[in-house]
């Protein structure tokens, strides 16, 4: 595969840990709404599975979830509106 057929993302923590991620441009094209970057591309599927993720663990797990990941999904929620301008709940038809 040619390096154009990709675009390497970097991600970087606050503490300054970093990761990369190569995602192949056809797939950024695809996914992108008007003139979206490829980091806000990810960045906005980062967020929606971030969300998916803490929703799943708090509403569709076993058992009682202690505070502390009921207040997590509490603000990935919010953070989640702030990104987008929706709620998690209105934009995958989710709620409970």
């Amino acid at each position: 595969m040619a390096d154009a057929e990709t675009v390497t993302l970097t991600l970087e923590s606050e503490d300054g840990a970093t990761d990369e991620l190569v995602v192949p441009t056809e797939l950024l094209d695809l996914l992108a709404e008007g003139d979206e970057t490829a980091p806000e591309i990810v960045g906005d599927i980062a967020m929606f599975g971030l969300a998916q993720r803490i929703h799943s663990a708090v509403h569709h797990s076993e058992g009682e979830v202690d505070d502390t990941v009921a207040d997590t999904e509490e603000l990935t929620l919010e953070l989640f509106e702030e990104r987008f301008g929706r709620s998690f709940a209105e934009l995958t038809g989710h709620a409970h």
